[in-house]
């Protein structure tokens, strides 16, 4: 299996990380990536939820890259990601716009899905995991300006907030293990990488524990171990909620100068005004 695929991303910073799991997953199968999509046999479309205009967008991008398939014998067009587990199906049955539906935590069933899309049938694997966090798998950097980038080191989200699909479109918390993580973080800065953004919906509540010995690892300790990779690699993280955040990361944050002086906070899940219907009180 090898050909050319393009690949587009919509939505957080999680997606974009996830863009290039995927690619990884199908650099390993041949593949190779190119920016023009008219060159592409796979066209790949990682999506959001969080907002209507997000979704609309995306379906826009679909219309397009059909109009090109039809020009194309073999293209295959596939959906990933949020917008890929909240429609499920519909997307291959109601509005045939598509290949392939693949939800954030199949990615490695790609290559399966992809030869039978080229057989005929339609591509789908939607199932949320409890265990899958792709920590042995290594990104494909994609778009990258050779400086900065983003290491993955929670995937979900326990925190059922009434605004938020987050829960239903990427399942429930599970942290990395935080030394695949330290690993990823020294592979950056010896490729030349000076500034690594740790991601996670709610990255205060990472936690994670060995279930032989029963080591654990929190965010604190997390973060200590990144900044500890070398001094000259800015460590920052995204996103930190309000509720969890503690003193012991603050005082990590002060005792590691190579960690930014900056927190990423989502203001709004503590403002029942903001969140509001009605907009007259905004």
């Amino acid at each position: 299996m090898r050909g050319l695929f393009y690949i587009e991303s919509y939505g957080c910073q999680m997606n974009f990380n996830d863009s290039e799991i995927v690619a990884a997953v199908l650099a390993e199968t041949g593949y190779q990536s190119t920016r023009n999509v008219e060159q592409a046999d796979l066209i790949l479309i990682n999506t959001c939820s969080i907002r209507e205009k997000a979704e609309d967008t995306v379906r826009r991008r679909l219309q397009q890259f059909n109009k090109l398939k039809r020009t194309k014998k073999g293209m295959l067009i596939g959906v990933l990601g949020c917008m890929a587990e909240r429609l499920k199906s519909r997307f291959l049955e109601e509005e045939k716009l598509v290949d392939l539906v693949v939800g954030p935590d199949a990615y490695r069933d790609l290559p399966r899905l992809i030869e039978k899309a080229d057989e005929g049938e339609k591509g789908l694997n939607v199932y949320l995991s409890r265990e899958e966090t792709y920590a042995d798998i290594n990104p494909l950097r994609l778009d990258q300006n050779g400086v900065t980038s983003f290491i993955s080191i929670m995937r979900g989200c326990d925190n059922m907030c009434s605004f938020c699909v987050v829960p239903f479109t990427r399942g429930r918390e599970r942290s990395r293990d935080p030394f695949t993580i330290l690993a990823e973080a020294q592979d950056l800065f010896a490729r030349g990488y000076r500034e690594a953004t740790l991601l996670g919906q709610n990255v205060d509540s990472y936690y994670w524990e060995n279930p032989e010995t029963g080591e654990s690892v929190n965010f604190a300790g997390l973060l200590a171990m990144v900044a500890g990779v070398h001094p000259e690699l800015r460590v920052r993280f995204s996103t930190s909620h309000p509720k969890d955040i503690t003193n012991e990361v603050l005082e990590t944050i002060a005792c590691h100068p190579n960690i930014c002086k900056y927190i990423h906070l989502p203001v709004q899940s503590g403002s029942s005004r903001i969140l509001g219907d009605d907009e007259s009180d905004l």
